[in-house]
């Protein structure tokens, strides 16, 4: 199927080239995915797709325009051609739009080295519907679970072509395994949730479904009896689950776009510090049975480790081709895209410094404050980085647990906080974002 798709790029090139483009990159995408749903011990859903889209962007002179189908006859290719080309002649002039130089592009575009495709065979539905069904039956197994509200298992596999006229042509495929289990206990107002879920590349580096709906339940029970916390300024650990979000944030802040526009709080922070001494914050497309991993960019530019904070220092911004020539930089081989809209700057894999400490010395360390488990809803002001979110988790007295909390709020400015965090040492290897628990001394929390 690879081989079609490249035939498949080739064909949109050539009609792009007949209706006038004076450059044009092509994608296309095929893909398999099946999903089962199990609740109450019956079949929710069961859902399977499969198709080809694909993905056009022609340039005449200066102006670009896109263009997506799923279908892939002659015809389509031609018409879609036409149209992109009519559409990119209406479109204003944008300075900054243009395929790379033919000398920057990857020429040998090759991926098996990342391990991203699994060759074990697709599982049948019914493979996948044992898998639900028993991640559903360990969480009801644990006495004070008193329903699952939904247990699912997944499977995909995606593979996709990128081609342009100034000579690149890549692809690659990629498979995803999943299980997950949201387990509650209580009735009515004292009902809590929690979930479990976990993911691979490889089907073979799954986790038992048993495991999955255990540790939903296991989390679950710890929340039964939640209550508000105090409000006053606290120290706040974000548990390795919702950490990441404090770095996606700083991710967002240094994101080509965002500095572009001047709609960054870290927009005057380049050479600066950004994270604490001794932390690095790196960028690895690299990394073998990762989710995150790529070859290349969505513009045909081989991808790299680097470090995007160094020793708490912020080196750079997040760039493709686009934003690199509005802030007259080179671009860092960060373009993503999807079929129907221009590339755009995106990171793959990343990791923060792990800190010394573990989860529990951290929380004996703080003493009085709140544990994060989950957040919901944010309010996140993109040029100031004032911060306040929703959350729940566990109260903590004298570095230890006490009870569980719901319904508080978390509020700081994000370039402060970031300044204040202590990674403990619990980051999942196989997550394509590895971030510890991060523990951040004053934060403003509104409870009871």
């Amino acid at each position: 199927m690879t081989q079609t798709l490249a035939a498949l790029t080739q064909a949109l090139l050539s009609a792009a080239r007949r209706a006038g483009a004076d450059d044009a990159d092509a994608i296309a995408v095929s893909g398999t995915a099946l999903s089962i749903d199990v609740r109450q011990g019956r079949l929710e859903q069961a859902e399977r797709s499969e198709g080809v889209e694909i993905g056009l962007r022609v340039l005449v002179g200066r102006r670009q325009a896109c263009v997506s189908a799923s279908d892939i006859s002659d015809r389509t290719l031609a018409v879609l051609a036409e149209r992109a080309v009519a559409m990119a002649r209406e479109a204003p002039e944008d300075p900054t739009a243009g395929l790379a130089d033919p000398a920057m592009v990857l020429r040998d575009a090759d991926a098996r080295g990342l391990d991203l495709d699994d060759p074990a065979p697709e599982p049948t539905a019914a493979a996948l519907e044992d898998d639900a069904r028993r991640a559903e039956a360990a969480a009801l197994a644990r006495a004070g679970i008193s329903q699952v509200d939904q247990a699912s298992a997944s499977y995909s596999r995606r593979m996709l072509h990128l081609a342009a006229t100034n000579g690149f042509s890549g692809g690659y495929a990629r498979t995803s395994r999943a299980v997950s289990c949201v387990a509650i206990t209580g009735e009515g107002t004292a009902m809590e949730r929690d979930w479990a879920g976990e993911s691979r590349i490889f089907q073979a580096d799954l986790p038992s479904p048993e495991e999955v709906g255990a540790l939903a339940a296991e989390r679950t029970l710890a929340r039964a009896g939640a209550r508000k916390p105090p409000t006053g300024a606290f120290p706040v650990l974000y548990d390795e689950r919702v950490a990441a979000t404090l770095i996606g944030h700083l991710l967002g802040a240094v994101n080509g776009t965002a500095i572009a526009r001047g709609a960054s709080w870290l927009r005057d922070a380049l050479g600066t510090a950004v994270l604490p001494p001794g932390l690095t914050l790196t960028e690895d497309p690299h990394r073998p049975r990762i989710g995150g991993s790529r070859p290349f960019d969505a513009e045909g530019l081989a991808t790299r480790r680097r470090d995007i904070v160094a020793d708490g220092v912020l080196t750079g911004w997040v760039l493709d081709l686009a934003t690199a020539r509005k802030l007259g930089l080179e671009t860092t081989a960060n373009a993503t895209r999807g079929t129907s809209s221009p590339p755009s700057p995106g990171v793959s894999n990343i990791a923060l410094t792990q800190g010394t400490a573990t989860r529990d010395d951290l929380i004996r360390d703080m003493g009085r404050g709140l544990l994060v488990t989950s957040l919901i809803g944010s309010s996140i002001n993109p040029t100031t980085g004032d911060y306040s979110r929703g959350a729940s988790g566990f109260w903590v007295e004298g570095g230890q647990i006490m009870y569980p909390v719901n319904e508080c709020t978390i509020a700081g400015n994000l370039r402060e906080m970031l300044l204040r965090i202590t990674p403990a040492n619990d980051a999942r290897d196989h997550l394509s974002i590895r971030v510890p628990s991060l523990l951040v001394e004053g934060l403003t929390l509104a409870g009871a």
